[in-house]
C-alpha cells in the first residue's frame, strides 16, 4: 500500500500539482487550496472544543503557559517571515491555543494555527522550554502543509486529483480523508509512506520556531529522551506512534538543536542567507 501511494504521488508530481514548499524547499503534492483546509479545520476545531474539557487560563497556570508559548511562537514566526518578505506563508492564520484535560500524551496543530495541548503530555515536558519544543513541532507540521500533502496522496489513491475533480469540502471523499488526517486522535502519517520525513522536518523547523521565540532548543534532547522512556518499553504513546525511532530522532535532534541555537542567540538575522 505504501509503495503504491509513493508511486502515485511521484507520478502526480509530474502530471498534476506539485509545488516547492516555501519552508522546507521540498517539492510537495498540493491538490487542495490551503484556504479550504483552514476553513474545514476551523469547523473541526470548534467541534472538538465543544466536546472536550478545556482548561481555562484564568484558573490554570498550565493553560496560561500554553497560551503564552503559542503567542510567543506565533509572534516570532510572523515577525520573521514578514521581515523575509514571506508573509504569505501565514495567510489566513487565526491562532488559537488551548489546553485540554486528557491523559493522552499528545498535542496537535490544524491548518490556520488551531493548536491543542493535552494535559497528559505536561508530566513529560516538565518545563516551559520543552513544551515549546512540542508546540513548535506541531506548528511546523501545519506551516509546512504536511496535512495537505497527506490528504493529496489519499485523494489520488481514491482516484481524485485528476482534471475536473471537485476537491472541496462539499466532496464526501475530501471530508472523509480530512477526518482521517486531521481529526483529533487520527494517526499521523497514516496515508503517507514518508511520514517519518515529515516528522523530522517538523523536528528541525519546530526547534527553529521555538528558538526564535526565545526558548532554548537544547531542551529538545532531554525531552525526547523522556518521551522514549514514557513508553516503558511497550507500545509508545500516541504522539510517538508514527515518529522516527528514538535513537534516530535523538541523533538528528542534536544536530537540529545546534542549528536552532543560531536563531536563539541572534546569530541569524532576517534578510540574510540562512536555513529558512
Amino acid at each position: 500500500m505504501r509503495l503504491k501511494l509513493f508511486l502515485i504521488a511521484g507520478l502526480a508530481c509530474l502530471t498534476v500539482s506539485c509545488s516547492r514548499n516555501a519552508i522546507t524547499g521540498r517539492n510537495q503534492l498540493q491538490l487542495l487550496p490551503e484556504a479550504e483546509l483552514q476553513s474545514m479545520a476551523k469547523s473541526e476545531y470548534q467541534t472538538f472544543l465543544s466536546q472536550n474539557k478545556i482548561v481555562s487560563s484564568s484558573v490554570s497556570k498550565d493553560a496560561e503557559m500554553v497560551k503564552r508559548i503559542g503567542n510567543r511562537i506565533a509572534k516570532a514566526i510572523t515577525a520573521y517571515y514578514t521581515a523575509e518578505n514571506k508573509g504569505e506563508i501565514l495567510q489566513g492564520y487565526q491562532w488559537e491555543f488551548n489546553l485540554v484535560d486528557s491523559k493522552d500524551v499528545n498535542a496537535w496543530c490544524m491548518p490556520g494555527g488551531k493548536v491543542v495541548v493535552y494535559t497528559g503530555i505536561l508530566p513529560v515536558t516538565q518545563n516551559e522550554a520543552a513544551l515549546a519544543v512540542v508546540m513548535g513541532h506541531e506548528i511546523a507540521h501545519a506551516i509546512a502543509q504536511h496535512g495537505n500533502e497527506r490528504m493529496s496522496q489519499g485523494l489520488l489513491a481514491e482516484g481524485l486529483g485528476t482534471v475536473g475533480s471537485v476537491l472541496t469540502s462539499g466532496n464526501p471523499t475530501v471530508n472523509n480523508i480530512f477526518n482521517t488526517v486531521y481529526a483529533p486522535g487520527a494517526q499521523i502519517g497514516v496515508l503517507l509512506p514518508n511520514s517519518r520525513k515529515q516528522e523530522l522536518e517538523a523536528d528541525q523547523y519546530g526547534l527553529i520556531f521555538a528558538a526564535m521565540a526565545g526558548y532554548n532548543p537544547n531542551e529538545a534532547v532531554p525531552f525526547w529522551e523522556r518521551m522514549a522512556k514514557a513508553g516503558g518499553g511497550q507500545k509508545p504513546p500516541e504522539f510517538l506512534s508514527t515518529h522516527p525511532s528514538d535513537a534516530t530522532r535523538i541523533e538528528k535532534v542534536k544536530r537540529y538543536a545546534e542549528e536552532a541555537m543560531k536563531y536563539y542567540t541572534g546569530k541569524i538575522i532576517p534578510g540574510r542567507r540562512h536555513l529558512l
